[in-house]
């Protein structure tokens, strides 16, 4: 049998293949083949005290203050096909996600872990789409096909200097031969907090290389009244300069909705798609929950924006002043935005910028 076990879809599954899946999680920390369920001590030992060895005594771990953990460590050629994880929401924006390919030594894929699963505000949101799937309550399943060749690892830092409690996690993959052409995954998070006046939020520049933009989720915080969605996203591809090759028309409209995404009842129209979705609005209260907060997500992944040799992306947060002489005019924001950019690439890739710290990622 030839067929890998990649690039699956509802339509290959009856397709048999030679690929070997292979599962780590806190009860099999390293994926070996009948290496599951042998632990003798961890988060679950008290509880299962009376029962012995086999009784989910290791279902989770434990992160200790200002530490760095490794979650997997695994021999290719294979691909990573699904990540589920879960902790307590406080934890989201306080631990750090890295993913290294082969032999690199800085990181592919460097976001908090909330945003990396488009939950980027601390709060529960559900969302049912291709790339993510987050279930309740607050259930993190990740679909991005993510191909290695020699090796994959992934760790998560805490930033925090307390300890975070009960992380639970299970990352499967399949151990197979990738094509010459298959790409590595990355994910780069950015902050503009608050963005500055007549300036636009890079999503992501510096990439060199050939690949393309599979995916955005945006956590928008704004700091103003009226609408704010009237900015456009912009694709500088392969030499461009002062002028992108694509432009949007308008926030909502990237994110594939309309008309200020508001429904008829002058409420938003909270959404979640396969490839679009605007799944959570915060709104204030009335009292120390003063401003509105969205997030807000669009995969790329039926219409990947290709480039051959360079990337750059931006986007403009912009509403409406009052109109002078009958005539509107729009306002740039300064509003806080952070976003996290998805894209496939052949290594190597350029350096990121500098590792958010805790007071860089923190909801506030």
């Amino acid at each position: 049998m030839n067929w890998r076990g990649l690039n699956l879809g509802i339509g290959g599954l009856s397709q048999l293949s030679d690929a070997v899946t292979r599962s780590i999680s806190a009860e099999n920390f390293d994926g070996s083949k009948g290496g599951g369920a042998r632990a003798t001590e961890g988060t679950g030992a008290s509880a299962a005290r009376e029962l012995g060895p086999g009784w989910k005594i290791s279902p989770s771990i434990n992160l200790a203050a200002q530490t760095t953990v490794s979650l997997a460590e695994i021999e290719g050629p294979g691909v990573i096909q699904h990540i589920w994880l879960t902790v307590h929401p406080t934890a989201w924006r306080r631990l750090i996600l890295r993913f290294f390919w082969d032999d690199e030594t800085e990181p592919s894929i460097e976001t908090p872990l909330g945003d990396f699963f488009a939950n980027g505000w601390c709060e529960r949101c559900n969302i049912t789409s291709l790339a993510v799937a987050v279930n309740p309550a607050g259930g993190f399943n990740c679909y991005w096909e993510m191909p290695f060749r020699r090796r994959a690892r992934i760790t998560v830092e805490n930033l925090s200097p307390e300890p975070i409690l009960g992380f639970y996690y299970q990352i499967t993959y399949a151990l197979t031969p990738v094509p010459e052409n298959s790409a590595y995954l990355h994910a780069q998070w950015r902050r503009s907090n608050p963005l500055p006046y007549q300036q636009e939020h890079v999503l992501l520049e510096g990439v060199r290389g050939q690949g393309h933009y599979v995916g955005t989720y945006l956590a928008w915080g704004v700091n103003n009244t009226g609408w704010w969605g009237e900015g456009e996203i912009k694709f500088y591809l392969d030499g461009d300069e002062r002028w992108p090759t694509i432009c949007g028309t308008g926030t909502e409209d990237y994110f594939g909705g309309a008309w200020n995404f508001e429904f008829p009842t002058g409420q938003y129209g909270v959404f979640t798609g396969p490839y679009t979705g605007l799944p959570q609005v915060l709104r204030p209260d009335g009292l120390y929950r003063s401003q509105q907060r969205f997030g807000m997500y669009r995969w790329h992944i039926q219409d990947p924006i290709r480039f051959q040799q360079d990337l750059r992306v931006t986007i403009q947060a912009l509403g409406w002043r009052a109109p002078l002489e009958g005539k509107m005019r729009y306002l740039p924001l300064q509003d806080d935005l952070a976003s996290t950019a998805f894209w496939y690439q052949n290594e190597p890739h350029a350096p990121f910028p500098v590792t958010p710290d805790l007071n860089t990622c923190e909801v506030i």
